[in-house]
């Protein structure tokens, strides 16, 4: 195969080509069917003039192991990875959808709690990305998928970074200049908080349909990244709250200590800023002001905002072609022509408006600023604004001039005095402190709070780990700040340690994260240092840190002796052996059969105790029918045969 595959092509005896969906920097992507599963797949292929860069293939390579351990809603799924005629491929979840840049670059700027919505499912597979490692560094609305039910999927982690992993060279600058960090503008080490910028510019472009940087080339919006200050988004879009727009600007602070500091915390702070959205943006329309051109190509003013829905005639076709010298000297006349004409649509604007009807100014005290101008411009007023230093949250409208219910002409304009918030406090240092302790001092120093419980195990439970934004970081008081509360140490399973060493046993407790308490036991049947038993059954879930009380064996001192007598002369031994004692057998001639191979006697006699490797002596019994004599006969003496355990006799009886 050579050159780019065409429908119906096979690929590495699996997918068939169907169709291609399109290119990317380094690869095309094709639709394709997985002939195994029977589904479509993404067939993602990098270009072969790259099959021979290492570094490339690398960061391919890269992107579907970074992808395939991220197994989330909201992150692209990848199958499969492999080569085909000297290339290498992809196989990822086939997505029926657009991007997030195709749904701004068609329909303009989103409501302000759908863009919420949309923003907070890429902050969730951020989050899932980050807590294993991954930073993905080139997050922007590109590699958003949003399917029919509005779902977001992010992909492309091309030039992911897991660890402390990077394949380019310090000073480098990877990702789309438009959503850099300012720090990857640098060529500086990245973190998730990096990603949370690019997020930032994400949600940014989706409330008003443009970048807040742009420029002629990567080098010089880059260096806006860096240094420049965004325009407020409620400048470009009035639909903005102030509470959504500080969230915003926040995510968009130049130093990475400023921003939210995981994605949790920028989760929750949109949260937050939910609440002053309104449900449906019915009259937004009538107010937003389409942004001037950027990335987007030559699409005008007009046509945005025809999208968007504003009522704007269109603006006249104006061919100007410069007048030979002889006309303009001619055509004086028509300058003073349209000079009159402009100065007598200015009388009669005034003279229309002198004479124009009265109407009624509604109420908007209490609304917040943006709401409050919109429904003012709305009936025809225009607006003028001063702030005041209040406890009501900022943007709330504290007042209005005139006053709602007076009758005034259409185009007054309603001066409203709006809260410019408390101002600004310290966040205290509450870290270490009791939950109730740390409420009780940010309530106090004019915060809200809201608490975010994980494990951690150093900080006892329901004591302070954290909080966000961090300790002595000044922070709009009303605001929320999160306390991040201390469940204690997670949980671990403890290990089987019965029938270990000790010190397997100490290996396993270790690895666990848990510590051993060693207590002893005489044993004679198991070797010293044995486990015998356990206070936490295994599998038993304890805290990291828990002790774990083991019982080993260990040799006795002294052993008491077992009473063998009138057991047979095998079982005694083994009995007496296994104690751990030396044996010494004596045979002693008896008269009866019964008393044959058992033992008549030991020494010492059970219950004396002895330190293992002690003699204890039985004495067996020996039938021998001589001691029974005829009578009229004589009989035999008994006699006595000694022998040790282990050896032949060593001391034959006499006769006496």
């Amino acid at each position: 195969m050579t050159g780019r595959p065409v429908e119906g092509t096979i690929i590495d005896g699996r997918y068939r080509i169907l169709n291609r969906l399109g290119s990317g920097g380094m690869a095309d992507v094709y639709c394709a069917e997985d002939l195994q599963l029977g589904r479509k797949v993404a067939l993602k292929m990098l270009y072969r003039r790259f099959a021979e860069d290492g570094e490339f293939v690398e960061r391919f390579r890269r992107e579907a192991s970074s992808a395939a351990g991220l197994q989330h809603p909201n992150v692209v799924g990848v199958y499969d990875r492999g080569e085909e005629d000297g290339t290498q491929y992809i196989a990822m979840e086939y997505l029926e959808g657009q991007t997030l840049k195709d749904i701004v670059r068609d329909g303009g700027p989103l409501p302000p709690a759908r863009a919420v919505d949309l923003v907070e499912q890429v902050l969730k597979a951020a989050r899932f990305a980050h807590k294993r490692g991954i930073i993905h560094r080139d997050l922007k609305p590109h590699n958003v998928i949003v399917d029919a039910e509005d779902r977001a999927k992010v992909t492309d982690f091309g030039i992911a970074l897991a660890g402390a992993s990077d394949m380019t060279q310090t000073g480098s600058i990877m990702g789309t200049a438009q959503y850099l960090s300012p720090e990857q503008a640098q060529g500086e080490p990245v973190d998730a908080r990096s990603d949370l910028y690019s997020v930032g510019i994400m949600l940014y472009e989706l409330l008003t349909g443009s970048v807040p940087f742009d420029g002629d080339s990567a080098v010089s919006i880059a260096l806006k990244q860096v240094s420049a200050a965004p325009v407020p988004p409620s400048q470009r879009n009035p639909a903005v709250t102030p509470a959504l727009e500080r969230v915003v600007l926040r995510a968009l602070a130049k130093d990475p200590a400023d921003r939210p500091q995981d994605a949790e915390a920028f989760i929750a702070e949109l949260e937050a800023a939910r609440h002053g959205l309104p449900a449906a943006p019915a009259t937004m329309a009538t107010a937003y002001v389409p942004p001037a051109p950027d990335t987007y190509g030559s699409t005008s003013s007009y046509e945005l905002a025809a999208m968007y829905g504003v009522p704007t005639e269109p603006p006249p076709a104006v061919v100007r072609e410069p007048l030979p010298p002889e006309d303009r000297e001619g055509r004086w006349w028509v300058g003073l022509l349209a000079a009159l004409v402009v100065v007598g649509l200015v009388v009669g604007a005034v003279l229309l408006l002198a004479g124009g009807k009265k109407v009624t100014v509604p109420a908007v005290v209490g609304a917040d600023q943006a709401t409050a101008e919109i429904k003012l411009r709305d009936q025809g007023f225009s607006t003028d604004t001063v702030t005041k230093t209040d406890d009501q949250p900022k943007g709330t409208v504290l007042g209005q001039s005139p006053g709602a219910g007076a009758k005034v002409k259409k185009g007054t304009t309603v001066t409203l005095t709006v809260s410019d918030g408390p101002g600004q406090g310290i966040i205290p240092d509450v870290t270490g402190k009791g939950r109730r302790a740390a409420y009780k001092a940010l309530r106090a120093a004019g915060f809200k709070v809201t608490e975010r419980e994980q494990n951690d195990d150093t900080v006892k439970k329901d004591h302070v780990i954290s909080t966000s934004p961090p300790v002595n970081s000044q922070f709009d008081r009303g605001q929320t700040v999160i306390s991040v509360v201390s469940l204690g140490p997670s949980k671990v399973a403890v290990p089987q340690l019965t029938g270990s060493t000790l010190d397997e046993a100490q290996a396993a407790a270790d690895d666990a994260g848990l510590k051993l308490k060693v207590t002893e036991q005489d044993s004679t049947d198991k070797d010293p240092g044995t486990v015998l038993a356990q206070d936490q059954a295994a599998g038993t879930m304890v805290a990291k840190g828990t002790v774990v009380t083991i019982t080993v064996a260990k040799k006795p001192d002294a052993t008491a002796v077992p009473d063998v007598t009138g057991k047979t002369a095998s079982d005694a031994v083994t009995e007496l052996s296994g104690a751990g004692f030396k044996v010494v057998q004596k045979q002693q001639d008896v008269a009866t059969p019964d008393q044959d191979g058992t033992v008549l006697k030991q020494d010492p006699a059970a219950p004396k105790t002895l330190k293992p490797g002690q003699t204890v002596t039985i004495t067996i019994g020996s039938f021998n029918p001589d001691l029974n004599p005829e009578p009229g006969t004589t009989g035999t003496t008994p006699t006595t045969t000694t022998t040790t355990t282990g050896t032949t006799p060593t001391t034959p009886g006499t006769t006496p």
